[in-house]
């Protein structure tokens, strides 16, 4: 699938069919990038499940691109260029 795999700049929702929860966290990672992500459910055990083991720099749950400017922002694996906001920013910005 490729919508899977590559960093869109959306307004984009993929929706894609899964046969287990396992499933579901081994698609959302298999790609290059991990600059974010979203969990929309009704079941929050499911919602925290797959939050913990995304592996992306923001994952928001039934909501997307709600920022904490005190938390950090940034991607993981090819996304991103390191942190920014927060603690971790302000010292990237002052090295």
């Amino acid at each position: 699938m490729i919508i899977a795999q590559e960093e869109i700049f959306g307004p984009v929702m993929s929706v894609i069919r899964f046969d287990s929860m396992k499933d579901l966290v081994e698609i959302a990672n298999n790609t290059i990038y991990g600059l974010a992500a979203a969990v929309v459910t009704q079941d929050i055990d499911k919602a925290l499940y797959v939050a913990n083991n995304i592996r992306a720099g923001s994952v928001w749950v039934n909501c997307y691109d709600v920022f904490d400017a005190g938390a950090p922002f940034g991607g993981y694996k090819q996304s991103g260029i390191g942190r920014e906001l927060g603690e971790y920013g302000l010292e990237a910005y002052t090295e």
